[in-house]
């Protein structure tokens, strides 16, 4: 390798340490204080007359984590959903595949913080419909290892609370 080729890497590389020192420099404490693996402890869904349930069981398992760059990765998922009677994912019965569906929520996409509101872009999901959109949720709390947050959709109202660590 040239000497003229050895500074051009270098100043690329000094260019994209700078880049990434500047886009961390611009994201909120809470964005900071986000970034990490969170467990799902509750997820409850009310009805603007009333009644609340939990869509995803009283004890909801998986993750969701938040890079240092705004990329996140999201599984919520039921702990009751039966176990497929075949060997394949691609064999389930019509119950086995909608309990599945109803039972389970992923996307990914990236996501950023404006005062207490975050924001999901989400581009992968699976549930199909929330492609290409951007969800809010209201941060309630962030203190230490806990987060609790509201999804003020039109439809229903939703808390969430996971903790890291």
């Amino acid at each position: 390798m040239t000497g003229k080729a050895k500074r051009g890497i270098t100043v690329l590389a000094a260019l994209a340490g700078g880049l990434l020192i500047l886009a961390s420099a611009g994201r909120s404490q809470l964005a900071k204080e986000l970034a990490g693996t969170w467990t799902w402890v509750s997820v409850e869904t009310a009805r603007a007359d009333g009644p609340k349930w939990q869509s995803f069981g009283p004890t909801p398992r998986g993750h969701v984590v938040f890079d240092g760059s705004g990329g996140f990765a999201y599984l919520l998922t039921r702990p009751d959903r039966p176990i497929f009677a075949g060997n394949s994912r691609e064999d389930g019965t019509v119950e086995e595949n909608m309990a599945t569906v109803q039972g389970t929520l992923a996307m990914s996409g990236t996501y950023s913080v404006h005062g207490n509101v975050l924001t999901f872009k989400i581009e992968a999901s699976t549930y199909p419909n929330l492609e290409g959109t951007e969800q809010k949720r209201t941060i309630i709390s962030l203190s230490g290892n806990e987060l609790s947050y509201s999804n003020p959709a039109p439809t229903n109202e939703g808390r969430s609370l996971w903790r890291s660590g």
